[in-house]
Parts: structure tokens; sequence; C-alpha cells
């Protein structure tokens, strides 16, 4: 599997030299950044149920017509259908930041989910609003660094793009 880390030492061997101080600051930075990810994994899988109900709050609060009576989207099951969804993007991206890229939030959550809840009538409006919730108004798990927080957002931003 290519990693910064064996892309580094197998350029520098091709080259018939040692890694740089440069190759060895991008590798650095590559183990800082995957640090940071797999903190921000932590903090969400502790708090993603707390983080999964605020951002399907949120959601409710600007979308009532979820909660009206007499409506077909209204119902209990609708509801907890609504706010596993919200956790199961939540879940993704935890899934996304061990990875360190995009492919479990692409291959399970993104491709095809726009078609799906076309098909079926679904609105996307309320999981782009979850997400947007959980990215911009501190939704995010608590005591995570910045950096952490960074790498977390920038996920959120990716699945509400791909969903809008």
């Amino acid at each position: 599997m290519k990693s910064v880390v064996t892309t580094v030492i197998a350029s520098a061997d091709a080259a018939g030299r040692f890694p740089s101080t440069s190759d060895l600051e991008s590798v650095q930075g590559s183990i800082q950044r995957a640090s940071a990810r797999l903190e921000a994994a932590e903090k969400l899988a502790n708090n993603i149920d707390a983080v999964a109900t605020e951002a399907y709050n949120a959601s409710i609060k600007k979308y009532p017509y979820l909660n009206n009576a007499g409506e077909a989207n209204s119902t209990d099951t609708f509801k907890s259908k609504c706010a596993r969804d919200i956790k199961h993007y939540l879940r993704l991206i935890q899934y996304s930041l061990v990875v360190g890229g995009t492919g479990p939030l692409d291959e399970w959550g993104i491709a095809g989910q726009r078609e799906v809840y076309r098909a079926l009538g679904l609105p996307t409006a309320p999981y782009v609003e979850a997400l947007s919730f959980a990215r911009n108004r501190g939704c995010a798990p608590r005591d995570m660094s910045a950096q952490a927080l960074t790498e977390y957002n920038a996920l959120l931003d990716y699945a509400i793009n791909s969903l809008s």
C-alpha cells in the first residue's frame, strides 16, 4: 500500500540518495495528520450518540414538517430512521478519519444515496442540515485539538457537498 512514508523512501532510493530534510518533514507532517485523524475518530466514537442527537434535533427544528402529525413522514419509524441515517453518516466519517481518506464515505455513504433518496421521494435536505449543524455550530466532540477538528470538519464538508 502506498503511503507518504513509502513514497518518500522509494523516491529517494530510486534517485540513489538518502531522504532529504524536506522529505522527512513531509513524513513528519503526514504522521501528525494521522495522529490528529485518529484523535478525531476516537472522540467521535465516544460522543457519536450525543452528536447525532444534537444534529437530528437541529434538523427537525429547521424542517418541522417531519414532526407534523398526520403526514407520512411524521411517524416514529421515519424519525428513528432519520436519526439512524445521521448516525450512519457520522460513523462513515469516523471510518474515513481512521483510513485517512474519503473511501468509506464514498463507497458506502455517498455512492447512490442521492439516487435512492430521489427514487423513494425522501429529501436530502434534513441530512445536509444535520451534518451542517454538526460542522458549523460546534456540535463536534468535545476536547478535540485544533488539527483533529480540522480533519473532522474537512470530512463533514465533503459529505455535505456530496449530498447537496
